[in-house]
């Protein structure tokens, strides 16, 4: 009877530091570069001790998995490219309020009770100057016969960042959807996310992006890239980059540990390591700064709908 007691005891220590260590874990879901996602996912665990998984895609594949998942929530934290997707995320009552702590020197703009910017990036035009076009200085040149045939852009149903742009732009009477129109007749193409509108700059096949994250392309040209990073002289737009809890989480105590950080010395130095604008003011970006890139003025699209956007943009793009 006592070897049977002791051997319950046993198994009812060991469930006990199994449940424990079950809840030191956290799933994070992110738009942003895998190096970093990485990067963030291995000084956590340092520092916590907790185990960071990661899935790290595209907006519009995160929005599809998060969307199939409905039913059985899995992630705990998603990073996203977009901060409409976070506002309506807040909307329908999907986050868990959390403030930070570290968040004390993050501008007031940049975040919310529900949600904070991790960083942000820039839209810009991604030039090849072996390119043999001349150097663009503003969005309007990209659709003039130099540039016929010779320009991509990320896809806005892939990109959060391409999606903020987008909206941004025909919300604002100077642009509208007119710019796009232009676009699509001098040859605009709509190759994918990010990467896929970049390739094909970067060896050549064509000219310029539209559009592109700059992180992407300032890291790529500080690896060699021939590739000049471009802000339109009209102005572009800062895309912030929400980190934010599900309310659904059932490790909510590591979660808000993985934000703190996130926006901590050390996860905010990773964050400018991979050429995006840090969130915290105070963390000297590897970058144009806040105060470098004239930004288009913020228009009010809340009567822009992302689905009837999207669904116009590839409307136009397939020529219908």
């Amino acid at each position: 009877m006592m070897r049977i007691a002791s051997a319950l005891a046993f198994a009812s220590c060991t469930s006990l530091f199994v449940a424990t260590a079950s809840a030191q874990q956290v799933t994070l879901y992110t738009a942003g570069p895998a190096p970093l996602a990485t990067a963030l996912a291995k000084g956590f665990e340092k520092k916590s001790g907790a185990k960071v998984n990661v899935f790290q895609a595209t907006t519009g594949q995160i929005m599809a998995r998060l969307a199939a998942e409905k039913s059985n929530p899995q992630a705990d934290v998603l990073i996203s490219a977009s901060w409409d997707a976070a506002e309506d995320m807040k909307t329908a009552g999907d986050l868990l309020a959390y403030t930070s702590p570290n968040a004390k020197n993050v501008p007031a703009d940049l975040k919310d009770e529900y949600f904070v910017a991790q960083g942000a990036a820039a839209l810009a035009i991604i030039w090849n100057p072996k390119s043999g076009k001349p150097r663009p200085a503003d969005w309007a040149d990209l659709a003039k016969p130099e540039y016929a045939n010779a320009v991509t852009m990320p896809d806005p149903a892939s990109s959060g960042a391409a999606y903020g742009l987008l909206s941004s732009l025909i919300a604002d009477t100077s642009y509208g959807w007119k710019t796009f129109e232009r676009l699509k007749a001098n040859g605009l193409i709509v190759p994918g996310a990010n990467a896929q509108a970049l390739n094909p700059v970067m060896s050549g096949a064509k000219a310029a992006v539209m559009g592109g994250a700059d992180y992407i392309a300032l890291d790529a040209r500080a690896n060699g890239e021939a590739i000049e990073v471009i802000y339109p002289s009209s102005g572009t737009v800062l895309e912030a980059r929400p980190i934010m809890i599900f309310k659904t989480t059932k490790n909510a105590d590591t979660a808000k540990r993985f934000v703190d950080y996130v926006l901590s010395d050390e996860g905010q130095q990773l964050v400018a390591g991979a050429y995006l604008l840090p969130a915290r003011t105070d963390i000297t970006a590897k970058r144009p700064g806040w105060h470098d890139i004239k930004l288009i003025k913020d228009t009010d699209n809340n009567s822009v709908k992302r689905t009837e956007t999207l669904a116009k943009f590839k409307a136009l793009m397939a020529g219908k």
